[in-house]
């Protein structure tokens, strides 16, 4: 299991479409909301699909 928290910086395995692929963790729960570093668009995932979807944490 991956072990991320809030304010965590991570990386997707896909880029958001402004080209960034480092991802900001802004709420945890059910669901992961995640900010974009770049454009700071906000996307909110369920958990099982942001466990797949994420590559590596950057920053604890």
């Amino acid at each position: 299991m991956k072990e991320y928290k809030l304010g965590s910086i991570v990386m997707m395995k896909k880029a958001h479409p402004c080209g960034s692929n480092e991802f900001e963790i802004t709420r945890v729960g059910a669901d992961i909301k995640i900010k974009c570093c770049k454009c700071g668009h906000t996307i909110m995932l369920p958990r099982i699909e942001f466990n797949r979807k994420i590559k590596k944490i950057i920053n604890f």
